[in-house]
């Protein structure tokens, strides 16, 4: 069996264990930095070993080698992210460890547009 991690992004040099993701207050405003601002908005980046800062200009862009950290620590198998459009609907990134998830272009929040 699979243990997944789903999560909007995935990743934070902050985060340590999962009860941090647990104890997080919802609903809550996203900060500039931190934790809560890492798992939303860090990206996943081909070239990056480590950490490395994020051309958007806020969190980081993380290699493969955290990925595999992230898996091996907390004996997960694979993280399920969904952040940016993929044009199947599904792809993997860096690693077969990393799997990026997008709604199709069909859908509109919960509802499937009909005749499209």
């Amino acid at each position: 069996m699979t243990k997944s991690y789903a999560c909007m992004v995935v990743l934070s040099p902050d985060l340590t264990n999962m009860d941090q993701v647990r104890n997080l207050t919802r609903p809550t405003d996203v900060p500039d930095t931190g934790l809560l601002c890492d798992l939303l908005l860090s990206d996943p980046g081909r070239d990056v070993k480590g950490w490395g800062m994020n051309d958007r200009g806020i969190s980081y862009t993380f290699g493969a080698d955290k990925v595999s950290e992230f898996l091996l620590k907390h004996d997960l198998d694979l993280v399920c992210r969904a952040h940016q459009v993929v044009e199947d609907g599904y792809d993997f990134l860096l690693t077969d460890n990393l799997l990026q998830y997008s709604q199709p272009p069909t859908t509109v929040g919960n509802l499937i547009m009909l005749g499209r």
